[in-house]
């Protein structure tokens, strides 16, 4: 195995589970939360690697062998360096002590030119504003005529977690539709069929970790904030973030932070919650507001970091 070979297996690998480990919680949060309790890690384990596989090879399919969905169509496949690898092995370590990192930036920001990550900039602060607004104005609706704390009444449990479930589905097709690129940027543009295999069998043992798990210490960001834990809330917000990535991933192939989109959507959420109920105050509910976006802007920093580094630093000085 050669060095480069070597890189390339080191970055997919450090970045096939610090995705998983880190975004996860965006799409999967939720649903674990409000069913850890009712179904055995290994149900929805099974469930979750079912959706996963399915994006993976409708993906490969129907576009020649690649599973990026797209999104790398303005990042061109390149040799790939100990840069390229140290930028997951980053989000590796910053994933470890529960910060909420942009994935798309920093490891997409190791391949891409400062034109692209500028537009995925952009698109990310469109998908935090949106989400943020979206999301204030359908909980001041939803807290007017639904307690979400009250016990669901017997006659509508059943529908209400055949919902969050379906909801949960789509929100994890269209999630890892966004953020395959994440990965899909250390391999070839077409995967052989052999190495697509592998590739799959990766993710699923990956996902079947941070279900055992429990979500990782990234899931405390669901779980501390207001009612997630409960049915209802969890199919809402399922199915507002499915709808904004939706939108998001019809507009354009640019990748985008998923992680500003979903931040964005608990921020605007908590903030309804506490402009109509009265039970949170804003002098609670705002710090835990501005500790998400400050670990954001943490990783960002980290980003722009990498990639000034990168154009720079390494290869001006032939460091790579």
């Amino acid at each position: 195995m050669d060095a480069l070979t070597l890189w390339m297996a080191i970055g997919f690998l450090f970045a096939a589970y610090s995705v998983i480990a880190n975004d996860s919680v965006q799409t999967l949060g939720t649903w674990i939360a409000s069913n850890n309790e009712k179904f055995n890690w290994k149900i929805m384990w099974g469930a979750a690697s079912a959706v996963l596989l399915y994006t993976l090879w409708y993906g490969w399919t129907t576009n020649g062998g690649d599973i990026s969905y797209g999104r790398l169509n303005k990042i061109p496949f390149q040799e790939i360096q100990w840069y390229h690898a140290a930028a997951p092995g980053l989000l590796l370590i910053l994933t470890r002590i529960g910060v909420p990192v942009s994935t798309s930036f920093l490891v997409l920001s190791a391949f891409a030119s400062t034109f692209v990550l500028e537009k995925m900039l952009v698109k990310s602060m469109m998908g935090y504003a949106v989400a943020a607004v979206a999301a204030y104005v359908i909980w001041i609706g939803v807290t007017k005529i639904l307690d979400e704390a009250k016990p669901v009444a017997e006659n509508h449990k059943m529908y209400w977690r055949v919902g969050q479930w379906v909801t949960t589905g789509f929100l994890w097709f269209t999630w890892l539709s966004h953020d395959m690129a994440n990965i899909a940027v250390f391999l070839p543009r077409q995967i052989p069929f052999d190495l697509m295999v592998m590739v799959s069998a990766v993710f699923v043992f990956g996902l079947g970790y941070i279900f055992y798990t429990g979500g990782g210490k990234i899931q405390n960001i669901v779980i501390e904030k207001h009612n997630t834990r409960y049915v209802r809330s969890a199919t809402i917000i399922d199915c507002v973030y499915f709808l904004i990535l939706w939108f998001f991933k019809e507009l354009n192939d640019i990748p985008m932070s998923t992680t500003w989109v979903f931040v964005g959507l608990l921020c605007g959420r908590e903030l309804a919650m506490a402009t109509i109920t009265g039970k949170e105050k804003f002098k609670t509910v705002f710090p835990l507001v501005t500790k998400d976006f400050i670990k954001m802007m943490i990783g960002l920093g980290a980003s722009v970091g990498v990639v000034l580094s990168i154009h720079y630093i390494i290869v001006p000085n032939g460091l790579h």
